[in-house]
């Protein structure tokens, strides 16, 4: 049986490490979600999508609109920290993902900012309190 033929009912090693992903994913951007909220920023939207790409969690306080990106890693560093995986790419995606809100939305008189926040979740646990949440504000 090649890959193209995977029974029905079983999961390949691919999807499986997908749903991972999203799973530590979720559970950091629900972290970042309350770490937010005790800061006394309102909830605007969440995992915004267009075309042009993707944005985590859009906040707001003291009236500025805030694109708040969140990058999520469990306890080992292997990778580097949750903030260092944010590149010029991801920058440049999230900045054009927010003009596209702020357009149809009819903000362009809003001041608005970019974050980022980084959750460290435990590993193989991540329905748990996160070990570490750092909030760069004004991060780009």
């Amino acid at each position: 049986m090649n890959n193209d033929q995977i029974p029905v009912g079983s999961t390949s090693r691919k999807t499986e490490l997908k749903d991972t992903r999203k799973a530590k994913g979720k559970a950091g951007e629900e972290a970042a979600i309350v770490f937010l909220k005790e800061a006394g920023y309102r909830i605007v939207d969440t995992n915004w999508r267009c075309r042009s790409g993707e944005v985590d969690i859009i906040a707001e306080c003291d009236d500025v609109y805030i694109f708040v990106e969140v990058r999520s890693r469990t306890g080992s560093h292997q990778y580097g920290t949750p903030l260092e995986s944010v590149n010029y790419r991801k920058i440049n995606q999230v900045r054009h993902t927010a003009a596209v809100y702020l357009q149809e939305r009819h903000l362009g008189n809003k001041q608005i900012r970019f974050d980022v926040i980084g959750v460290l979740l435990q590993a193989g646990n991540w329905s748990c309190e996160p070990l570490h949440i750092e909030h760069i504000v004004n991060a780009f």
